[in-house]
């Protein structure tokens, strides 16, 4: 007859326990990373803050024969435009700690302008603008793309860099004037973005199906004016496995570079 042989547990043996889930369906990941923006968002004012400074201490009040103001705090929202353009055409998207930081940093920038602290003024004394400004940018920077966002033709880290370079550009230059600048600065970057897709379509000899969809995309946008948003959404999503992916960012940040560099230094 087989003994059995029984066991004493051992009193030192770690006991391995699964911990309750007590998330609430909250991810803790998300919430700490998004409560970090606004730190970030100061840290963009900051920036600008030291370049301005710098600027000023420079003593430069032209380049190239043209008369310029303090062009400080416009290389700072440069700088980040150009840093979303590299991140979106290394990865395929823009991160949150850097557009949304964006954004907040705009209306940062327009709250001081409205207690008259000039820590990071407008561009000039006639070209400034309040919280009202900068939130009027970011509010166009959003509806310039919201067609193709709608429809998932563009992801939203591009759409968040545009409202964060319509909230800076309001905040710097007033909204009267910064909506010209967003508004040309969003169509040259679509004409660099065309230019980009049929590059990239010549490059990849694959033109039967490009101008299939392109005609699906123009069917996309008639049918959310003629059959309304959701069915125009559930139409392109359905075609979103061949879609061919493009770092939007890379040609909205040359629109937006491209028209300052016009507006501020070629026409001022």
């Amino acid at each position: 007859m087989a003994n059995d042989v029984l066991t004493a547990p051992n009193p030192f043996a770690a006991t391995t326990q699964s911990a309750a889930d007590d998330s609430l369906g909250i991810d803790r990941a998300f919430v700490v990373s998004m409560a970090r923006i606004p730190l970030f968002g100061l840290v963009w004012v900051a920036l600008a803050a030291v370049a301005h400074y710098a600027w000023a201490a420079s003593g430069i009040t032209s380049i190239g024969g043209t008369e310029a103001g303090n062009l400080g705090p416009v290389f700072v929202l440069a700088f980040g435009m150009v840093l979303a353009a590299v991140i979106d055409g290394w990865a395929f998207k823009v991160p949150n700690w850097l557009t949304l930081a964006l954004v907040l940093s705009g209306w940062y920038v327009g709250i001081l302008h409205e207690f008259g602290i000039q820590v990071v003024p407008g561009y000039s004394a006639d070209l400034t603008g309040g919280l009202g400004s900068a939130l009027a940018g970011t509010a166009l920077g959003f509806a310039l793309l919201f067609p193709m966002l709608f429809i998932q033709g563009m992801g939203q880290g591009d759409v968040k860099m545009q409202m964060g370079f319509g909230s800076w550009v309001g905040a710097l230059f007033g909204f009267s004037v910064g909506s010209s600048v967003i508004l040309w600065a969003f169509c040259i970057g679509a004409i660099v973005g065309g230019i980009f897709g049929i590059v990239i379509m010549f490059a990849r000899r694959q033109f039967g199906k490009n101008k299939e969809n392109f005609q699906a995309i123009i069917g996309d946008l008639h049918m959310m004016v003629t059959e309304g948003p959701a069915k125009a959404a559930a139409r392109a999503n359905s075609r979103r496995a061949s879609w061919v992916r493009l770092p939007y960012g890379v040609p909205l940040c040359v629109g937006f570079l491209g028209y300052l560099w016009y507006r501020l230094i070629v026409v001022t």
